[in-house]
């Protein structure tokens, strides 16, 4: 179930890779960049939908998968928590399509990684040991590794932009 609710941010990855290779090489960046901010806002608006929704029918979504009533109970606290890795998600899948067209698809490896190990792996760990009765905060602890994510993006969407305006100023001196 948690990759049919990452198909819609997941498909910003490859819609801005495309649209925004094609722009990048017709030297049109200025259109990357709205490709982008545009695959943000709709992977944006469909998680903040999808999350919410959830929040109000978490049980009867896993008790389509499940009759146990204790799969559902816990299956319901996680998925109330990890939903919200859909709006994180998508603004990270899009700045990795993003960083692919531009030719720097390491970013995306690193900002993964970095999330990985520093934030998911650990907070899924603590939050099992902290939180022995509930799966809500192991949801919250998946979220959060996204949103590292998002935050290490923004860094390096700034550098890009900073090298790209100092490449300008370069050659039209």
């Amino acid at each position: 179930m948690e990759k049919d609710l990452t198909l819609v941010p997941s498909s910003m990855l490859s819609t801005v890779s495309a649209l925004g290779a094609q722009n990048m090489g017709a030297g049109k960046y200025d259109r990357a960049d709205q490709i982008l901010r545009c695959a943000m806002g709709i992977a944006v608006g469909f998680g903040v939908c999808v999350a919410v929704l959830i929040q109000f029918i978490a049980e009867p979504v896993v008790g389509l998968f499940t009759t146990d009533t204790m799969v559902v109970i816990l299956g319901a606290q996680y998925i109330r928590g990890y939903i919200w890795d859909c709006i994180f998600a998508g603004v990270h899948f899009s700045f990795s399509g993003y960083f692919c067209a531009y030719g720097r698809s390491e970013i995306s490896f690193i900002h993964n990684l970095i999330a990985i190990l520093c934030v998911r792996i650990p907070g899924v760990y603590l939050t099992s040991k902290f939180f022995p009765d509930t799966l809500f905060p192991m949801g919250l602890a998946t979220a959060t590794g996204s949103l590292l994510s998002v935050i290490i993006c923004v860094i390096f969407f700034g550098w890009l932009k900073r090298r790209e305006r100092s490449r300008k100023k370069i050659t039209s001196v």
